[in-house]
C-alpha cells in the first residue's frame, strides 16, 4: 500500500475531491494546513505573507493506483502558477480497521 499526500491550493480542493470520487477514489482525509514552499511566501505591497493556507489530502491506496491518483490530483489542482502544491508518495507498512480489526 501507498499513501499519497497532496498539498494543494484551497480553492482547488473541491474539484480535486470531485474528480477523485468520479474515478472511484472516495476514501481520503482532508486537513487545512499552512506552510510555505521555495517561494518563501508572497509579498503584496509592503506586506509579507510567510505562511500560506493550503489543503492537505491524504489517500491510502494500492500501489497500482498511485499513477492514476497523482494524475487526477495534478491535472485538477494545476493553475500553472507558483504555489500549486506538491504530491508525496510514501510506503504504508501496515493498516488496521479499528471497527473490525481487519489487517490490510
Amino acid at each position: 500500500m501507498k499513501m499519497i499526500i497532496a498539498i494543494i491550493r484551497t480553492e482547488k480542493c473541491k474539484l480535486v475531491k470531485e474528480n477523485l470520487a468520479n474515478s472511484g477514489f472516495y476514501a481520503l482525509t482532508e486537513m487545512s494546513v499552512r506552510g510555505r514552499g521555495k517561494q518563501k511566501g508572497i509579498t503584496i505591497g509592503e506586506i509579507q505573507y510567510d505562511m500560506l493556507p493550503k489543503d492537505m489530502l491524504m489517500i491510502v491506496c494500492k500501489e497500482e493506483d498511485v499513477k492514476t491518483i497523482k494524475e487526477i490530483i495534478s491535472s485538477s489542482a494545476k493553475t500553472g502558477q507558483i504555489g500549486d502544491g506538491k504530491i508525496f508518495v510514501i510506503d504504508v507498512e501496515d493498516a488496521m480497521t479499528i471497527r473490525t480489526g481487519e489487517q490490510e
